[in-house]
């Protein structure tokens, strides 16, 4: 009961504070009229805050701000506040050329000496913003940003592209809950838990939105899914497990992501050791490879996506499907009989008869934990263990907290889910210096000689062919790698949809493939959004 009237407080909060019209038909009859030139939107995550010091937009474009570069649609980069940019021969140092256009809403101009101020204050903070390779950063003149790097970072314009400039003259502690930018949007006001409503900027010195104001409302699931039915909103963030809903007046838009999930699985024995935090670490079912293999062959990620996901979800064979980094090899097709026989091989087999494979008195079972409440992580963990048990294999899948989860992620197995728009993702999830911290990339342990070899490579590259060729070669060089068909320290299953419930008449213009997170890339390119027709 308390949920309920969580919810309904939420509703009725949102719809007095947007002026919604009371009286709409409850199952998806008539919806209120909208202004042409302005939307409301439902998402599930509140920003913590505006300041992309503290790494707000980080991993997306941030829509306040304004940055350097930015990525185009194909996730090339194009030119944002930079009018050219240029690299030296050993790597070391970056020149970027502002336009001398730029204006930040309270109507001070934008300098170099902004961008300069903000990767230091940026680099201070230590968010997630990583600047650790940032030497130096000057502006010889008003319009010249010179980055000093310590060693040549092939990521470096992808950093770039997601740290939004703030302004030298108008930042303080409370820059983050009241942000003064330069982008497409300027934030007017902000009721936390609640709403967070933007306008147009009228003196962007790009195109102007034909969106005037959004209102952002913070919906869960349930509550969105509501709010459509009400026509109190114009787009809601949904789930696929909720996606064949039919509602009058709406169109259910699904975009193809590389926001992944997958098993995490230990590769590590259990001897009795703990991380600096003192969780444990290890466990002897998924430590084998024959066992992580097999897991990863049996598994039908189609079936998972159709049966789990209403299909609204495609096959998944590694970190970063779909990116110009990635390595086709990657991929492998189901094969239950190669599983079995990886495991008879290796000396698995069910003695005692109740379908579990056993060696040595030990079971091929292990429990995989995923956040309760996460609809779409349970989906996908219980049918990837349903085809399991076929192989001989045990999974007992548990919802439980984030809090517990950061504890039993070391010995363990996690439905986990990444993806980014930056190869420097694959580094944190596998390079060994990042093995069984606290901060959820590595937790299996995974330390190989061979791949820190090719990541630093990959991290260290001045072309971005070399680049990627050693991020390729770090998932598979042939004869090992991170990929499934080498030691497999992640068993990937689905990408997943992204889900949106939107309002008939509204365009939301091209998608980027999304990264992980449904709410921040869905508002991107809300510059591009606009009204086909009304109502």
């Amino acid at each position: 009961m308390k949920q309920k009237k969580q919810v309904l407080s939420l509703l009725l909060a949102a719809a007095a504070a947007i002026g919604l019209l009371a009286g709409c038909a409850k199952n998806g009859g008539t919806a209120p009229s909208h202004s042409s030139d302005s939307v409301v939107i439902a998402i599930s995550s509140e920003p913590e805050t505006l300041d992309p010091c503290q790494g707000w937009g980080h991993g997306n474009t941030p829509i306040i701000q304004s940055t350097l570069v930015k990525y185009d649609y194909d996730m090339s980069f194009k030119n944002d506040l930079a009018t050219e940019y240029a690299l030296s021969g050993d790597g070391l140092v970056w020149t970027f050329k502002l336009r001398d256009d730029v204006k930040f809403t309270d109507g001070e101009a934008l300098t170099a000496s902004d961008v300069v101020f903000t990767f230091n204050t940026a680099k201070d903070a230590g968010s997630s913003v990583d600047l650790t390779f940032m030497e130096k950063v000057e502006a010889p003149d008003d319009r010249t940003v010179v980055f000093t790097l310590s060693r040549p970072t092939s990521v470096f314009l992808n950093t770039v592209a997601s740290v939004g400039i703030v302004p030298e003259h108008a930042y303080s502690p409370d820059y983050g809950v009241a942000p003064i930018g330069s982008g497409p949007f300027k934030l007017v006001q902000w009721n936390k838990q609640e709403q967070l409503i933007l306008e147009a900027n009228e003196d962007y010195y790009g195109i102007v939105p034909a969106m005037k104001k959004v209102t952002i409302v913070f919906m869960g699931e349930d509550a969105a899914l509501a709010a459509v039915k009400a026509g109190q909103v114009d787009v809601a963030l949904s789930a696929a497990t909720l996606a064949d809903t039919v509602v009058e007046g709406y169109s259910v838009r699904n975009i193809s992501t590389v926001d992944n999930r997958g098993f995490t699985l230990p590769v590590l024995p259990n001897e009795g050791k703990t991380t600096e935090s003192g969780q444990p670490i290890g466990n002897d079912v998924t430590c084998n490879l024959e066992i992580r293999r097999a897991i990863a062959y049996a598994i039908d990620r189609e079936m998972v996506a159709e049966a789990a996901l209403n299909g609204y979800a495609t096959p998944c064979y590694s970190e970063n499907d779909g990116m110009p980094w990635n390595n086709p090899e990657v991929r492998i097709e189901t094969d239950v009989a190669y599983a079995k026989q990886l495991l008879a091989d290796a000396g698995w087999a069910d003695s005692d008869g109740d379908g579990i494979v056993e060696r040595d008195g030990l079971k091929a079972e292990f429990t995989c934990v995923y956040p309760s409440g996460d609809s779409v992580r349970q989906a996908v963990a219980m049918a990837a263990a349903e085809q399991l048990r076929g192989i001989g294999i045990n999974v007992i899948v548990e919802g439980t907290s984030w809090d517990d989860i950061s504890k039993r992620m070391f010995s363990q197995a996690v439905m986990m889910g990444w993806g980014a728009a930056n190869p420097y993702e694959s580094y944190c999830l596998y390079h060994s210096s990042g093995a069984l911290k606290d901060d959820y990339y590595n937790p299996e342990g995974y330390m190989s000689a061979a791949t820190d070899g090719y990541l630093s490579a990959a991290m260290e590259a001045v072309t971005v062919e070399d680049a990627y060729k050693n991020w390729q070669l770090a998932q598979w060089d042939g004869e090992t790698g991170t990929a499934m068909k080498g030691e497999c320290p992640w068993v990937w299953i689905v990408n997943i949809d992204h889900i949106y419930f939107v309002r008939d008449g509204l365009d939301i213009g091209a998608q980027q493939l999304h990264p992980h997170g449904a709410s921040m890339p869905l508002i991107q390119n809300l510059q591009d959004w606009s009204w086909t027709s009304a109502d």
